[in-house]
């Protein structure tokens, strides 16, 4: 068990210093916990408004922050290439993003092009109108964010063993609670006119 709290405290440590440098994506962080966060609390009441609120909101804020505004030269406060960071990232690094969310992309088309095909192989009702829709639409999302997840989590079984496997859904289920104690200073910096966290903790570290 302290093995893997200390695997979890890496990968939570490697996962800030490797890929947070940006004040404008810890910002965006921020607001993508606040609304995970949110999406837990209805999941207990409405999962597939959680699924909605957690693809919609948290995850396009989140994933807009690493695509657009993170920087992808050299890291010179951990002597890294952008190159070598996506190589050994534990998750999904930007490729495999991109995959995960083009096929998020594509549910909403094949639910409007194709309801029917879908019902066949998933437990989908019929729908008439944009609500309906909307919901099919969110049902999917949420099966995609559970499988994505789990998925991930088993390739890592094979390539690093169980407990890093383990450790990496744990911290991503807990990522939400542990952003906002994070990065709930970052909008302060970036108002202040700071893009880039100097990240001196971590040369100090």
């Amino acid at each position: 068990m302290i093995q893997f709290f200390e695997t979890l405290k890496i990968q939570r440590w490697d996962d800030h210093r490797y890929y947070h440098h940006s004040r404008i994506n810890q910002s965006l962080h921020l607001v993508s916990a606040l609304s995970f966060l949110g999406s837990y609390v209805l999941l207990f009441s409405d999962p597939i408004a959680a699924a909605l609120l957690a693809w919609l909101v948290a995850m396009t804020t989140r994933q807009s922050g690493h695509f657009f505004f993170e920087p992808k030269g050299y890291d010179a406060v951990n002597q890294a290439t952008h190159e070598y960071k996506e190589e050994i990232k534990v998750g999904y690094n930007l490729n495999r993003k991109i995959v995960l969310l083009l096929i998020w992309a594509l549910i909403p088309v094949l639910v409007y092009i194709n309801p029917v095909f879908l019902q066949k192989f998933i437990a989908l009702n019929s729908f008439t109108n944009t609500e309906g829709f909307v919901r099919q639409t969110g049902l999917l999302w949420l099966w995609l964010g559970a499988g994505g997840l789990l998925f991930r989590t088993v390739h890592l079984f094979f390539l690093q063993g169980f407990e890093a496997g383990l450790a990496w859904m744990t911290k991503i289920l807990t990522d939400p609670f542990h952003d906002v104690k994070l990065y709930a200073s970052a909008p302060i910096y970036l108002l202040r006119g700071q893009l880039i966290d100097p990240m001196g903790h971590v040369e100090a570290h």
